[in-house]
């Protein structure tokens, strides 16, 4: 597979930035960033990512939600929740896997894209 193209779609700018610079000295190349749906959504249309990791909680939204609307746009799950609280509703969405925002790293987002 060849260097996957990220879109991080989180409410907390901080962790957008930090991420993405995590991210990108791991080698991954992110090519945007988000803060609720319509901007993931807007983004995953222009951007064309690989990938989209998106925090579960997104203040008013809910990650799930930006994981149905982004159609054609692998989705990662992210959160600083434990995976079992929410193994059912990962299960049941179109989301490819879940991370803890921990455990986050470009290994971990090459492994749960080479496993689909």
């Amino acid at each position: 597979m060849s260097v996957p193209r990220c879109l991080i779609v989180d409410d907390s700018a901080d962790y957008r930035d930090a991420a993405r610079a995590m991210l990108e000295r791991g080698g991954l190349v992110v090519v945007g960033t988000a803060c609720d749906t319509a901007e993931a959504v807007r983004a995953a249309a222009e951007l064309r990512p690989d990938v989209a990791l998106v925090d579960v909680d997104l203040g008013a939204e809910s990650g799930f939600d930006v994981a149905q609307a982004l159609t054609g746009t692998a989705v990662i799950l992210i959160s600083t929740h434990d995976e079992e609280d929410f193994a059912d509703l990962v299960a049941a969405s179109p989301a490819l896997g879940f991370l803890p925002k921990f455990a986050l790293s470009p290994a971990a987002v090459t492994a749960l894209l080479e496993s689909r």
